[in-house]
């Protein structure tokens, strides 16, 4: 599910010059106006498109007007949507959120048809998006998903919520860990700095809340949206981090389903209010075990520490 999101979002880099473009005019005779959605918002859509090669227009249409936060090509959006390969006369359903879990996506995404139509709605909204090449992966396709670079997109997204750059924990402030354990700082919508002390690491998974919340309690087996540090303890190094940075300065939260992660994420998160800062220290059993994670220099019996900021629960 995540290779397949990345895969998505891979070629950005490349298509992102292209946001500045706008919509050729469309008109009534327009093959690409005439694709159609039905079915109830919430749901999977039965999109239709017509056996008939698709034009060079842009269609951009709200299907659906939502009364949530309005978008800014700063944010990033919770969302489920499906995404459907039109070449020729012939189409194909390439990829559903529905049947799987909601994705947060930055609203500048270099597909720049796409930023077009969700740029400005509302959370709530359900909108439809017809790409042309040049409004999606342009001249270079996307190989990974199997898009030639004369290939049509239709994405149909259903808006679900809205997070800002800097959209961080929201409660109120009970500890900053400290004694035995690391201390954590930060300043509102930065990333959190993780201070490890120079003792040996808790044997067993450790759960601070640094910040609580007042969302619900996150139930076994939901999708979270979580910003997240995290650090080993035997060196005091990041080894991960998906805050937004000089680099990426619209990198969205990420979205993990809880029962197909880590021991610690698993159990650990359970309970969490949504809006809390937690910090979980988690023993080599209780994150990647014996064999540790090479690529991110994490050895066997490294003890790990992240500090998750849990900013939506769905499912």
């Amino acid at each position: 599910m995540r290779r397949l999101i990345a895969a998505l979002l891979a070629p950005l880099a490349v298509t992102a010059a292209a946001v500045g473009c706008s919509s050729s005019p469309t008109t009534p005779t327009s093959v690409n106006q005439s694709v159609a959605v039905t079915g109830a918002q919430g749901k999977a859509p039965t999109v239709h498109i017509p056996a008939r090669k698709a034009d060079s227009t842009l269609v951009t249409k709200t299907l659906v007007k939502g009364h949530g936060q309005k978008l800014t090509t700063q944010d990033s959006y919770l969302a489920n949507f499906n995404v459907y390969l039109w070449r020729g006369k012939t189409n194909k359903l390439i990829f559903s959120s529905f049947t799987n879990t909601p994705q947060v996506l930055p609203v500048s995404i270099g597909l720049s048809g796409l930023q077009k139509a969700v740029t400005g709605q509302r959370v709530g909204s359900r909108v439809l998006a017809v790409l042309p090449p040049k409004y999606g992966y342009g001249t270079q396709g996307n190989a990974q998903i199997g898009v030639k670079p004369t290939d049509t997109l239709v994405w149909v997204v259903d808006l679900l919520q809205a997070f800002p750059a800097n959209a961080s924990a929201a409660g109120k402030q009970i500890s900053t860990g400290g004694g035995n354990l690391p201390s954590v700082h930060a300043t509102p919508g930065a990333a959190p700095q993780i201070q490890i002390p120079k003792t040996s690491p808790p044997s067993k998974l450790a759960v601070t809340t640094l910040i609580k919340g007042t969302g619900a309690p996150v139930k076994a087996g939901q999708s979270i949206v979580v910003r997240y540090v995290a650090s080993i303890w035997r060196t005091g190094k990041v080894f991960n981090n998906n805050w937004p940075s000089a680099s990426q300065p619209t990198a969205p939260p990420s979205v993990f389903k809880l029962g197909q992660l880590i021991p610690a994420w698993n159990t650990g998160l359970v309970g969490v209010p949504v809006g809390s800062r937690v910090m979980l220290v988690v023993p080599p059993a209780e994150g990647y075990g014996k064999k540790g994670n090479s690529q991110a220099g994490i050895k066997g019996n490294d003890t790990l520490v992240f500090v998750l900021d849990v900013l939506a629960a769905t499912g």
